[in-house]
């Protein structure tokens, strides 16, 4: 079996300096959150899909729900790669901690 599951990591950085900024910060983490997105680090937040058509629908979300100042970038990795990621002080989120690679189903 092939694996094919991507993951899309959201990484912003974005103004808290009004109310409105904090409106806009609050509304977009949240609609990340609802959209399956979990918080990776600090203003970095991660989403399993499970291929790139799919992946490439979650980026068209966030772009639907951007904030009308900062920044925010997208990238996309395979499983692969992202489980290859090094780890040089911490440890894995919670959530990282219940889902392993070999855990996942294809559909």
């Amino acid at each position: 079996m092939v694996n094919r599951f991507m993951r899309v990591l959201v990484m912003f950085d974005l103004p808290t300096a009004t109310a409105e900024d904090k409106r806009y910060y609050t509304r977009f983490r949240k609609n990340l959150i609802n959209m399956g997105f979990d918080m990776l680090q600090f203003s970095i937040y991660s989403r399993i899909t499970r291929n790139y058509d799919d992946a490439k629908k979650y980026v068209n979300k966030v772009r639907e729900i951007l904030p009308p100042v900062g920044s925010v970038r997208v990238l996309q990795v395979t499983e692969k790669q992202y489980a290859a990621m090094i780890i040089m002080l911490g440890d894995k989120t919670p959530t990282e901690n219940l889902l392993r690679t070999q855990d996942l189903l294809e559909l």
